[in-house]
């Protein structure tokens, strides 16, 4: 769903040429459940996590877990620009694929390849990758072997969310990291710049998410960048879906046999702020990709991304929930469905 980021030195600079090529004037430098036949039984297993998990898990073993990953999460925010989309993507990419469980940190080894090497997680930036290793040995230093990976990238979204200027929300703790990371299992759990509606709702109704859920959490878009090769079909064989302006703008940057050395902000009128400018966009036809402006064109979708386009507080209220309730696809309880790593990116670092 979140796609991929350049390089922290050079995207700042890009990006506003690039907004200066659409505007007159520069931008900023600004439930209903879907239809499926195991939604009882995800809801069933939600309301039990619910239970199992605690915003106050670590109170005794680990009582400033959160402040500890906040020290990490607030002087990267300071130091790369990237650092915000990286780690929620990377949020996102784990929760999709063998649920929540710190599976996408894993790194290959030997003649098995990792889910982090699958071709979708390709583009997953190193950022977020070194944010959780940096906070992971902090909060090691003072709680040796207490906390999961798993819960440490969970309390990193929703931090770097809020550094955004996105809502706050509590986030439940108690997550075991996973045992498994192939990436033969990757397989059709992420969605596609081209996805279709009907394969969108079915995706996340594989998760137990709703159609809220679903709207809410593209509205990450609001922050982050993609690369040409995820929209290029959109530009040539001109979509009546884009604005002309935006295809204009995007030809410039993007050559026809697409390439992925080039990416540009999803969000064309505050690419750095979390706010819900998203939906407007889709409204305009400023979608970049596909899939985001195809939930404007549906009528499943449409009215809950308007009603986000109008309503700022709506839009934080929803994805807050959204995220609540993604934290909880697959999660791992116990020894034997899961494991404490001390480098998250090593199976059995106990």
């Amino acid at each position: 769903m979140f796609l991929s980021l350049p390089s922290s030195s050079s995207f700042l600079l890009f990006t506003c040429l690039f907004l200066l090529s659409i505007f007159t004037q520069p931008a900023l430098c600004s439930a209903q459940l879907l239809p499926n036949s195991s939604t009882s039984g995800h809801t069933r297993r939600r309301l039990l996590l619910h239970r199992q998990l605690s915003v106050d898990y670590y109170s005794k073993s680990c009582p400033d877990v959160e402040r500890l990953v906040g020290a990490v999460t607030s002087q990267q925010f300071k130091l790369t620009p990237v650092s915000a989309p990286a780690t929620i993507n990377l949020f996102f990419h784990d929760c999709f694929v063998e649920g929540c469980d710190a599976s996408i940190l894993v790194a290959s080894k030997g003649g098995g390849k990792a889910e982090r090497e699958a071709e979708q997680n390709r583009e997953l930036r190193e950022e977020g990758f070194e944010i959780v290793r940096k906070a992971k040995e902090l909060v090691e230093s003072k709680c040796p072997g207490v906390v999961s990976c798993a819960d440490i990238l969970a309390i990193a979204a929703r931090d770097f969310v809020h550094l955004e200027g996105g809502p706050y929300y509590q986030v439940k703790k108690g997550r075991w990291d996973g045992k498994i990371s192939m990436a033969s299992r990757v397989g059709n759990n992420l969605p596609h710049a081209n996805s279709t509606v009907d394969q969108l709702i079915k995706l996340f109704a594989s998760k137990g998410l709703t159609l809220e859920d679903m709207v809410a959490l593209s509205g990450a878009h609001t922050i982050g960048f993609a690369h040409c090769n995820h929209f290029v079909a959109r530009l040539y064989k001109p979509d009546p879906n884009m604005d002309p302006k935006l295809t204009h703008a995007l030809r410039t940057y993007c050559p026809s046999y697409g390439g992925s050395d080039v990416a540009v902000p999803f969000d064309a009128t505050t690419p750095f702020l979390f706010d819900n400018a998203y939906y407007g966009n889709l409204q305009k036809k400023m979608g970049l990709l596909a899939s985001d402006q195809a939930l404007y064109s549906d009528p499943r979708t449409k009215p809950v991304v308007e009603a986000m386009a109008k309503n700022k507080q709506k839009f934080f209220q929803a994805f807050a929930s959204a995220m609540e309730r993604m934290s909880l696809v697959g999660v791992k309880r116990g020894k034997n469905h899961g494991e404490k790593r001390r480098d998250c990116s090593i199976h059995g670092s106990l």
